[in-house]
């Protein structure tokens, strides 16, 4: 289901968007709908990552354990060149 909603914008912007909508072979209507889809999905991205960022900070706070940045990155790069490796052990570094 959709519904209307009114935006009121300076001319200055809707000069803008309606440039930038037929460079990129939209309409208007479509190009903003479009961008307030990006901004909202960008916002609720950034809100569960900040979410798991907290808990996470409360997993260190509670059971201590915490992974050396550098042993992950040496993991990560030996398993992307197909390389056996073995996990950074979790530690109460």
């Amino acid at each position: 289901m959709t519904s209307t909603a009114t935006l009121r914008l300076s001319d200055e912007l809707k000069v803008r968007i309606a440039a930038a909508a037929q460079q990129s072979g939209k309409t208007a209507h479509a190009f903003m709908v479009e961008a307030l889809e990006l901004q909202t999905e960008l916002a609720e991205r950034r809100s569960a990552f900040v979410a798991d960022a907290l808990l996470a900070r409360e997993e260190v706070a509670r059971y201590g354990l915490v992974v050396d940045a550098d042993e992950v990155f040496d993991y990560l790069k030996a398993r992307a060149e197909g390389k056996a490796a073995r996990k950074p052990d979790p530690s109460g570094i």
